[in-house]
């Protein structure tokens, strides 16, 4: 399914639709991902040749420090993970992770900061890393254990991450920490480390079924300059969720081209494949799931535009973003796996396109909230005192 047709909604600019025509030839020409090679070295080419490109100027935010535009541009972010994952999902990783990376220093960095990480995450030159999640703490952010105590103009780090994406690659960490101003999520900060801080080390790395630099994380005695804080003491909770709140949209994107290319590959082989004297498209069962599966990717599109268009009019989107993410990444997972059916044995062969998405979409159902997480985002906004109440029937 195209992505072209969405982009005749009124949410999105002609600057949007120029960009993503543009973005789209540019990875039918260089993205031909050899995906059995090193994962690391692909990841670092991928930021590599996004930088050089000019795509990851969309990521980061600030004209002078590199980006595309003052501030990071929801609708933008979406139309490039929504176009990179449709194309490879490695693409879409290695851009996602430099805004996710360095989202909170677009957000909340001083000017020092800004200026001397964010035009080398704009260029490739630099890899960035979120590092939130730990071994206790994960959706539960308050658990934090991971903590940082001050001496002088120093911050001292001590404790483990896990789950961090880009760990084991990055030059450039962000990492929440425990800082004890007060109680559960008022008392962390967050600070930037740079790969090679005394103290700091990539204490192992993890294997999952979509391969991508994937770490754990020790810090002991890790000295950072207190001048690495990024925001005020204490306000890293906020921090992280302000960084969240921009791009958890984006994972209903990348579900969503994801579930797109799917659709395509399910398509192909419905209209090609023969048996019984016709081909698969011609049994009413497949023609009822290609309709249920083109009707889940334009409403999960339809759901995730939203969100990104109205946080771009400034406005909340906390229960947008968790419904959008929560529609595209189950939507897309049901496509997906509609799909890959349709292959048969086929499907489940390495090297196919159906397989690759299988094993690809599964994650997204779980980082940046997992959909049990967003079910309970979305039922706390309708009940806060204040929320529209019901409309009772006539």
């Amino acid at each position: 399914m195209s992505l072209a047709d969405d982009l005749a909604w009124p949410f999105f600019d002609a600057r949007h639709r120029a960009m993503q025509r543009d973005l789209d030839a540019w990875c039918t020409r260089h993205l031909h991902v050899d995906h059995a090679a090193d994962v690391d070295a692909t990841c670092r080419a991928l930021v590599r040749d996004l930088g050089e490109a000019g795509w990851l100027r969309h990521a980061v935010a600030g004209v002078e420090h590199g980006g595309a535009g003052d501030a990071i541009d929801t609708r933008t972010i979406c139309l490039v993970r929504d176009t990179l994952a449709r194309h490879d999902g490695l693409a879409d990783f290695a851009f996602a992770m430099q805004g996710l990376g360095s989202g909170a220093i677009s957000l909340a960095g001083t000017p020092d900061q800004r200026a001397r990480v964010l035009p080398r995450v704009a260029r490739g030159e630099a890899i960035a890393a979120f590092a939130l999640s730990e071994p206790d703490a994960g959706s539960d952010v308050a658990a934090m254990q991971c903590a940082a105590r001050v001496e002088g103009d120093e911050a001292i780090l001590d404790g483990e991450k896990t789950w961090i994406s880009n760990g084991g690659i990055a030059d450039v960490y962000v990492v929440f920490v425990r800082t004890g101003e007060a109680g559960g999520a008022r008392g962390i900060s967050a600070f930037i480390v740079e790969a090679g801080a005394p103290g700091f080390e990539v204490a192992g790395r993890i294997d999952v079924i979509a391969p991508h630099p994937l770490a754990r994380l020790r810090f002991t005695g890790c000295r950072v300059p207190l001048a690495n804080r990024i925001g005020a003491a204490g306000e890293g909770f906020k921090v992280a969720m302000r960084t969240l709140d921009v791009f958890r949209t984006s994972v209903a994107a990348a579900a969503l081209g994801f579930a797109r290319r799917a659709f395509d590959e399910g398509l192909r082989r419905a209209t090609t494949r023969r048996m019984f004297g016709q081909t698969l498209a011609d049994f009413q069962l497949t023609q009822a799931k290609l309709a249920q599966m083109a009707t889940t990717i334009d409403g999960a599109s339809l759901l995730t535009y939203r969100a990104a268009w109205q946080r771009d009019q400034g406005r909340g989107v906390t229960k947008e973003a968790a419904m959008a993410k929560m529609a595209a990444t189950e939507g897309a997972q049901q496509v997906i796996d509609a799909a890959l059916q349709m292959f048969g044995g086929l499907g489940v062969t390495h090297g196919q396109a159906v397989e690759r998405l299988y094993r690809e979409i599964r994650a997204l159902l779980i980082y940046e909230g997992a959909t049990e997480v967003q079910q309970l985002v979305i039922a706390r906004e309708l009940l806060k005192p204040g929320a529209p109440a019901p409309q009772s029937g006539a």
